[in-house]
């Protein structure tokens, strides 16, 4: 299935991570704490802020792959 819009876009990288979150087992209050060793200075708040609205930078996304300690993403995979 191709993805048609940004909106689309944005909702499947939004549910991406949420699926990798609960996968590891990971609150968006460890995540924050994961996130601080990227330079990324988050909040569990704006966490759920970015991820409900679905729209974030993709250092934001890259950082996030990187405390979940991820090697990599597949585009079928979002």
């Amino acid at each position: 299935m191709a993805i048609t819009s940004e909106k689309e876009w944005a909702e499947r990288a939004s549910a991406f991570l949420k699926h990798k979150l609960r996968e590891s087992e990971v609150t968006y209050v460890e995540l924050a704490k994961r996130l601080k060793k990227h330079c990324h200075k988050e909040t569990e708040a704006s966490i759920t802020n970015k991820l409900a609205r679905g729209t974030f930078a993709a250092t934001f996304f890259l950082a996030c792959l990187a405390a979940l300690e991820l090697d990599g993403v597949a585009l079928e995979e979002i």
